[in-house]
């Protein structure tokens, strides 16, 4: 066998090599681990065993025990690291006359048995790494180990003489596919276990020959940590004593062939900083300050409360802050500005940045380019004391091909289906999850509940959800297979969604899940038990974005005003289908990045026109059904497409540096619509009732207008009046309700305060008993070049 450079070895190798001995490894925080110091020693049957077992007696005086013969099988699996019974073999056990032990440790000059009751036997040296012997005892004592390297002793706990970490309920649920918190049971937990402080390693790797456990411990030589099968579920364990917060690990897999993989633990909660790729054993220690925040969230459906989002990428907001930085910085801006809710760019770890986090391969793990998992909830809490909702995007679609990650994480298609051409994602040169398969869904939804219940996350938005749903997503005929029933849909994703968005809402109350869904497949947010005309379940979403809005309004307002006539259709028709599904009016990153062009810079005209257009159209997207989402940067107009390696302009706010104040005014714009907004009932109470809403003109294409009346339960109406032609409108006539006496105007986008041209109504305005668009009553409004106008009743 040939050691690891930095392995502790033979004193002959060591001679010829000149390598020194390494330093002992010092004790883990929280523990009592003496090195290179021999045992306490007490009188037989008198000294209490390590975790409070009994003493170690010696049997009746007779025929020494023997130890049995090391099977030769067992030892060439164990060096192979295909053993499934490492504990069968290694630790402990009862032989005629007393007691056997046996121990595997490369590399080491000896090694000693000390028991609890201070009786002691040096080990035969069997070769290979194996070292045993046996005691005259009457049963299995606690005892140590003392491995002897040149020029130092170790003093540890043998991780084969303890029983596995996971019960039978445990491994039912997992076996099931209905342990809600997985994570509780797979992955690295650092614990106390029979009274000695450690961590249990466990791991699903059902087609492996065998699993061990390589890290920073153990100088990444897994030949001593082989773990054990337990049974049918595919799930490897072991207990290591002495290992704390802090360690890398990986998992050194045996696959099929025999070949081997070192692979990150999937369910890792902590990482290394990428490009590294090692798992970090982790325990929180966070003290969350948010109860408030979390027994009022469910007061209110998602749907029936004022939710405005801004849209955050973590990284680039401001470049360099980790999550505690961004903690002093991102609540008191977002609250200044008015949103309810932040929601971030995939935060679970990713290896490529430049992916913005939508190729994850740390599904448990925030990213440790920012900080901890315990800095991360330190930034949930400082949001939810200023009052703001944190979404975050999670990514159940697909996962990217790194070859020490879930790819054939066990030697064949695990995570991923087994059919190749299900398993290939054809846009993204990733690989597509395996929905049908339990153990995999139970990771996902498991995964989804982990980011609630642990880190108090408020929301989900899952992204790409056409391309779960369908078969054929992106690809042509012959490259997919019908459903049993013949048709497109994946039924597996939609049995997934339905599980996972039942399961969040059941378990989190005041959590909403929203779908990134770009087709017209019905009933995603229909309640999962209501079969809708499609004969499927609803999926279960509290919201989805409305990308055809999104698509067709902005196709509008990139027209010149003089052809935008010829368009009129594609700012209304979003009102044929407003109340078909619970909405959110998305401008996302993906609208303002790959060559698509800033928000202000899709709008025609001369500079001053360009923010009129961009002022007005956000004063449309606040006063229309849905809820609101806007990307960093927007909303103060930022001409320059994003790009994650800088972030917004911040310096275009900066009067120092002699930015414009025209920026700043459209900042100003954003921090007013969302206040009175969320003063304003009429804006977000009935969003998804009909009854909420009423055109007064939906069809004045020749002058590029639209007018809606917005009511709240209470029958109160707000009149919001869009005008995107580059002219005033004097005296323009709108109909309104007879019963308002008076109408205010409470926001207008051409304010000077907001770098327009302050054409307006500064005064209450008065119904005429003259009918217009339909209704009895009207009122003469003067309309501001490229804006929108808000009034309330007087």
């Amino acid at each position: 066998m040939t050691p690891p450079a930095h392995h502790p070895k033979s004193a002959k190798s060591r001679a010829s090599q000149n390598v020194p001995e390494p330093a002992a490894r010092g004790p883990e925080p929280g523990e009592d681990r003496p090195e290179e110091a021999a045992p306490p020693k007490a009188p037989a049957g008198e000294a209490p065993a390590p975790g409070g077992e009994r003493a170690s007696v010696p049997a009746p005086a007779g025929e020494p025990p023997a130890v049995p013969a090391l099977d030769p099988a067992d030892r060439e699996r164990l060096l192979s690291g295909t053993h499934h019974d490492p504990h069968g073999v290694l630790g402990a056990h009862p032989v005629p006359g007393g007691v056997a032990f046996r121990a595997l440790r490369p590399y080491a000059l000896s090694v000693t048995v000390v028991t609890d009751g201070g009786l002691r036997a040096e080990l035969h040296d069997d070769g290979d790494g194996f070292f045993s012997g046996a005691l005259p005892l009457r049963e299995v004592p606690a005892y140590r180990l003392l491995v002897a390297y040149e020029g130092s002793v170790h003093d540890t706990e043998d991780a084969y003489r303890f029983l596995p970490t996971l019960g039978d309920f445990d491994l039912h649920l997992i076996a099931e596919g209905r342990h809600e918190q997985l994570w509780k049971a797979l992955g690295a937990e650092p614990m106390v276990h029979q009274g000695v402080t450690g961590t249990r390693f466990t791991v699903w790797a059902p087609n492996a020959r065998g699993v061990r456990v390589v890290g920073s411990f153990n100088f990444w030589d897994g030949t001593a940590y082989p773990m054990r099968s337990l049974g049918s579920t595919g799930v490897w364990e072991l207990f290591v004593p002495a290992v704390g917060e802090g360690e890398l690990y990986k998992f050194e897999i045996t696959r099929p062939d025999g070949s081997t993989t070192h692979r990150a633990d999937p369910m890792a909660r902590r990482t290394e900083v990428p490009p590294a790729t090692s798992s970090v054993v982790h325990a929180s220690h966070h003290t969350w300050h948010d109860a408030e925040w979390m027994e009022r969230r469910a007061a209110r459906p998602a749907h029936e409360a004022p939710f405005s989002v801004y849209e955050v990428h973590l990284p680039s907001w401001r470049p360099g802050l980790t999550y505690r930085q961004l903690a002093e910085q991102l609540p008191a801006y977002v609250a200044d500005l008015g949103f309810t809710h932040v929601e971030l760019l995939p935060v679970a770890e990713h290896p490529f940045g430049g992916s913005w986090g939508y190729q994850v391969t740390g599904f448990y793990a925030p990213t440790a380019r920012l900080g901890t998992p315990d800095d991360f909830k330190y930034l949930v809490d400082a949001l939810h004391r200023a009052g703001i909702g944190v979404i975050m995007d999670w990514v159940p679609a697909h996962f990217p091909r790194d070859e020490w990650a879930l790819a054939e994480f066990d030697g064949r298609p695990l995570y991923e289906h087994e059919d190749p051409q299900r398993a290939a994602h054809p846009d993204w040169g990733t690989l597509e999850f395996d929905y049908g398969r339990r153990e995999v869904r139970n990771f996902l939804v498991a995964n989804a509940v982990y980011w609630c219940e642990e880190f108090h996350v408020d929301g989900l938005r899952v992204d790409a959800v056409a391309s779960m749903l369908y078969l054929d997503y992106s690809r042509e005929p012959g490259q997919w297979t019908p459903n049993a029933h013949g048709g497109r849909e994946n039924l597996d994703a939609v049995a997934f969604l339905q599980e996972m968005n039942a399961t969040v809402y059941r378990r989190e109350p005041g959590v909403v899940t929203i779908a990134e869904e770009s087709t017209a497949w019905d009933g995603v947010t229909r309640a999962t038990h209501h079969t809708g005309p499609g004969g499927f379940g609803g999926l279960g979403f509290g919201l989805k974005w409305n990308m055809g809005w999104m698509h067709d309004s902005l196709g509008y307002v990139s027209h010149e005003p003089v052809h935008r006539k010829y368009h009129h259709h594609e700012m209304t028709f979003s009102m044929v289908y407003a109340y078909s599904e619970n909405y959110v009016l998305p401008i996302s990153h993906d609208e303002v990045v790959h060559g698509k062009g800033s928000l202000v810079s899709k709008m025609p005209g001369d500079w001053w026109q360009k923010r009129a257009n961009h002022r007005a159209y956000l004063g449309f997207m606040w006063a229309h059904p849905g809820k609101q989402l806007l990307f960093m940067g927007q909303e103060f107009a930022q001409g320059a497409e994003w790009s994650e390696a800088h972030g917004p302009d911040w310096w275009l706010l900066d009067p120092a540096y002699g930015a414009e104040p025209d920026h700043r005014g459209v900042r100003d714009l954003v921090r007013d619509l969302n206040g009175v907004y969320r003063a304003t009932p009429a804006l977000w109470e009935l969003d998804t009732d009909p009854a909420g809403f009423s055109w007064i003109a939906g069809d004045a294409a020749e002058d590029n207008v639209f007018a809606f009346l917005r009511y709240d339960r209470e029958g109160r109406p707000l009149l919001a009046v869009s005008h995107f032609s580059p002219v005033v409108r004097h005296e323009y006539r709108i109909g309104v309700p007879e019963e308002v006496p008076a109408w205010h105007e409470v926001l207008n986008t051409d304010g000077l305060c907001y770098g327009g041209s302050d054409v307006g109504n500064p005064d209450p305005v008065k119904p005429e008993p003259r009918g217009a668009h339909g209704r009895p009553a009207s009122i003469r409004l003067t309309l501001p070049p490229l804006a929108t106008v808000w009034l309330r009743p007087a």
